[in-house]
């Protein structure tokens, strides 16, 4: 049990001291980032699923 409680003093001691946490601007930042990356892959995945079923529809001759 004192192992347990050990663990938990030192991972609680490595948050508080030792860790560097970012910034509210650096959140921001970095959220807007992954926002646009994300719309960015969004967008090149809709485009490639409507032009392999346009070919789809192309080679199958279905509408």
């Amino acid at each position: 049990m004192a192992k347990v409680l050990d663990f938990f003093k030192e991972s609680y001691q490595e948050i508080t001291e030792k860790v560097t946490w970012p910034t509210w601007a650096q959140l921001q930042n970095h959220a807007i980032v992954v926002l646009v990356a994300s719309l960015i892959i969004a967008l090149l995945i809709l485009v490639m699923d409507k032009a392999s079923s346009n070919v789809l529809e192309l080679f199958y001759g279905t509408n």
